[in-house]
């Protein structure tokens, strides 16, 4: 190995370690985040005015693989949407 490999290796090994501690706690607010995104997503069909509806759109054929989980985090044990069947 050249000495530019290992310094890479190093490098890399000495972010996983800062990293780790915090693994937890960045994982969760991405989850937020994401959680986030949903709701401003599925806003409309829940009955609240979205601001965004014309971006958002779009982006529904992709969110739906993922709108099961989200309403079970939210609480909700049954899909509060009719037109969408995932449970």
């Amino acid at each position: 190995m050249t000495f530019v490999s290992k310094m890479k290796q190093a490098f890399a090994w000495y972010d996983e370690v800062l990293q780790f501690p915090h693994r937890a706690e960045i994982k969760r607010e991405l989850r937020e985040e994401d959680d986030l995104f949903h709701l401003l997503c599925f806003s409309e069909l829940l009955g609240l005015p979205n601001p965004v509806s014309y971006y958002t759109l779009e982006l529904y054929p992709e969110m739906i693989e993922n709108f099961h989980e989200w309403h079970l985090r939210m609480g909700m044990e049954k899909s509060p949407l009719d037109n969408i069947r995932c449970c």
